[in-house]
């Protein structure tokens, strides 16, 4: 089955957490990374950044990196490996949304947007603060009766 995922999770990473990500990745990313399937991925520093490294080295699933403003807005980070995988062929699409400044409603209209253009989502969020990035976008996805899966980190 073709299933569209969108990926969200936190910023922050804690050290002790990192070494685990290619572990939780294989084990939450990879049953549902089928070359049919289409992740969507927020293309910002910490989780995003690292689900999209992953996806693109373990998996033949089609991938697009969706962006608030433009990639040149977004952390050096997120940029270069947003641009790194571009270039190596890994993203079917780069959306740029185009809002005039960055803040916690144009992150949140990109995360319903990547949402509204999936079946499903997997959130790797960092504690339980419910005012998060990552858990306003579960939330979004129980409103709209998606199923998701939550991998705390």
């Amino acid at each position: 089955m073709a299933v569209k995922v969108t990926i969200t999770g936190t910023r922050s990473i804690p050290a002790e957490s990192e070494a685990r990500l290619p572990r939780l990745f294989d084990g939450y990313l990879g049953p549902f990374a089928d070359p049919d399937a289409h992740f969507y991925l927020g293309g910002a520093v910490g989780i995003d950044t690292a689900a999209l490294a992953w996806l693109a080295e373990h998996s033949k699933a089609s991938l697009t990196v969706v962006v608030p403003c433009t990639v040149a807005d977004q952390p050096d980070t997120a940029a270069t490996s947003i641009r790194h995988w571009q270039e190596a062929g890994r993203l079917v699409e780069v959306v740029e949304l185009r809002a005039d400044r960055l803040g916690t409603a144009t992150y949140h209209a990109r995360n319903r947007w990547m949402v509204d253009h999936s079946d499903f989502v997997i959130g790797f969020p960092r504690g339980t603060e419910p005012t998060s990035g990552t858990w306003y976008t579960v939330n979004y996805a129980a409103d709209q009766n998606k199923p998701r899966l939550v991998v705390p980190i």
